[in-house]
């Protein structure tokens, strides 16, 4: 895939020579380094987007001359080093290099203390599903507003002082055990650390901030360390080790819940939650609609809510989303996947 915007626009390709068409370049071509893909291009392009071109060095793209590039994309190739980013670097907002091979961070501006060369605009950096094993040389770019390592090897959450702007930092499928240096970005809005080995909710309170946090599948048994996030929403938090739900008295703001294939046994502790949206609990080990009924019909912004494969509905197939809604009453509009008909909120 190629693509480009500008604010001029691309030369057509020669109809006498098809040779020198970039549309001839087709995914699984590999990219020799004395051609250049980027040749039709106007040098004031803005984004450029290369994606499954077993593109192998970014330096034999040439991409000097594109001094106003703000978006670069060179997703699903072969890309082992960052490099040959120099001329385009400090105008670059957005930087995606998901999907190559890229076992190390180097290169991306110089870190001193002097602004000359520095990639001040940078907003946007994803390096996920790489082989990179070691956060570093990124607290530099300090308006960084979004940093993704999804499906890599990091075992550490370190180095990330100077991160002023951060909001959304993404460490989904890696190798975290622990949650810890978070001090260093108390401006986070969203932390995915899903598909990890971390054991425990801890050292989350420098996250004042916080709105999303998704822990989803790790080895969590007990909901915890949330007290000081008070401006949470939403919380994923499936697919761990928690036998009851706890430890969100001062979270009144949330608005999702995800405690799906836990091993939970009752509905308790939540009528609280007065801005409660969604609730997903399918398969834990829920069996009383009592419980439902006296902890959750209170919750009158409840629209939501995921009872699936729990003993209520395995045991009671035919009459289940009907107790279900009439234990949470009128506003309720959907029970696990289907939405509650007309018809089937009129039937008492």
């Amino acid at each position: 895939m190629i693509s480009a915007s500008s604010s001029a626009p691309l030369s057509p390709p020669s109809s006498d020579n098809e040779e020198d068409s970039n549309h001839r370049i087709v995914p699984g071509q590999q990219i020799d380094a004395d051609e250049d893909l980027l040749n039709e291009l106007p040098n004031d392009v803005d984004s450029i987007e290369l994606v499954q071109l077993r593109i192998s060095s970014i330096p034999a793209l040439r991409l000097d001359r594109f001094t106003r590039l703000q978006s670069l994309c060179l997703r699903e190739n072969l890309i082992e080093f960052i490099e040959g980013l120099e001329g385009v670097g400090p105008s670059l907002v957005e930087l995606d290099l998901y999907d190559n091979a890229i076992e190390r961070i180097a290169n991306l501006g110089p870190e001193g203390e002097e602004d000359e060369g520095k990639w001040l605009n940078l907003e946007s950096l994803d390096l996920s599903f790489n082989q990179i094993r070691k956060i570093k040389h990124v607290s530099h770019l300090r308006n960084l507003k979004n940093l993704y390592f999804v499906q890599n090897r990091i075992g550490k959450i370190e180095n990330l002082d100077g991160l002023q702007s951060l909001v959304n930092l993404e460490l989904g499928g890696n190798r975290l055990r622990v949650l810890e240096n978070l001090d260093s970005v108390p401006s986070l809005t969203q932390l995915w650390v899903g598909k990890n080995k971390i054991t425990k909710m801890a050292n989350l309170s420098p996250l004042k901030n916080l709105k999303i946090l998704s822990i989803q599948a790790n080895r969590i048994t007990k909901i915890e360390g949330l007290e000081d996030l008070e401006a949470l929403e939403e919380l994923y938090i499936s697919h761990n080790g928690l036998t009851k739900i706890e430890g969100l008295e001062k979270n009144l703001n949330l608005h999702i819940l995800d405690i799906t294939s836990n091993a939970i046994e009752h509905v308790e502790n939540l009528s609280h939650l007065r801005n409660l949206e969604e609730l997903w609990a399918s398969s834990n080990k829920i069996s009383s609609f009592d419980e439902i009924e006296a902890e959750l019909k209170g919750v009158e912004s409840l629209e939501t809510v995921y009872f699936e494969g729990n003993p209520i509905q395995r045991e009671n197939p035919s009459t289940y989303r009907n107790k279900v809604r009439l234990a949470l009453g009128p506003g309720l509009k959907q029970i696990d996947a289907s939405m509650i008909t007309e018809s089937q909120a009129n039937i008492r």
